[in-house]
């Protein structure tokens, strides 16, 4: 990433934009909006199989509980990971904005409908703080993540794209979809997509570890479910001893 970085300065300023040599801010703003799609559509999945059980939506078994439990912590660790990106589309845009454009934000239509799409996106977390019962947090927040899945599509690719909309825009989507990126600027493009992909999987990955392991830290560090099962598997029971003298 550090040469990706280090390439990225050597290539010629871009052609029609007001500050050519700021442009490359573009390098690191496109790749952003992309994962965080594939973030949502891959988070959105999880919820769904959170939700979803072979046998209808009752938990059958410890096994099928154990199953939602992870299917919820891999829609969290996608989902936490996505927003990330979607602040970083943010702040990177509206510095895309104050270098081409003077201003901070001037309520182009395209920044105001990601802004939304942003609270809307930032509203399941926000949902998530509303439960202390983890079953509960769990299906709340898969139920609100798939209602909120074709707004999020419709406010980030279907309303910016609207004719009225696109002509009163000055984001450059245009020189996007046409083509128009290309040559080196293309090739840096290309290894910053390749290689935050990549990062993006192996943070994902770590995520998921962490709260895999902060789910078994609390079946051991507990003695009985709320159930009144048995303790799982290799807890030790204190029991006490009587004095053998």
């Amino acid at each position: 990433m550090g040469v990706v970085t280090v390439w990225s300065f050597q290539v010629p300023d871009a052609v029609g934009f007001q500050r050519p040599e700021l442009a490359r801010i573009f390098f690191w703003h496109f790749p952003c909006p992309l994962l965080l799609t594939g973030l949502l559509f891959v988070g959105s999945y999880f919820s769904f199989r959170h939700l979803v059980r072979v046998q209808g939506f009752r938990v059958e078994s410890e096994t099928d509980n154990r199953e939602r439990q992870l299917w919820d912590i891999r829609a969290v660790a996608a989902l936490e990971l996505g927003f990330v990106f979607c602040v970083l589309t943010m702040i990177t845009g509206i510095l895309f904005s104050l270098v081409q454009w003077g201003v901070w934000w001037q309520w182009d239509p395209r920044q105001t409908s990601f802004l939304l799409a942003m609270l809307v996106y930032g509203a399941y977390f926000a949902l998530r703080t509303a439960f202390t019962d983890p079953e509960k947090r769990a299906a709340n927040s898969a139920a609100y993540m798939l209602a909120a899945v074709l707004p999020l599509i419709f406010l980030i690719f279907v309303y910016p794209r609207l004719p009225q909309v696109e002509q009163a825009s000055f984001h450059p989507t245009q020189s996007i979809m046409k083509g128009q990126i290309k040559g080196a600027y293309a090739q840096v493009v290309s290894a910053v997509i390749i290689l935050t992909t990549i990062l993006s999987v192996w943070l994902y990955r770590l995520r998921v570890r962490a709260g895999t392991l902060e789910l078994l830290a609390e079946d051991y560090g507990q003695l009985e479910t709320h159930g009144g099962h048995p303790a799982p598997t290799g807890v030790v029971r204190p029991v006490s001893l009587s004095d053998p003298h």
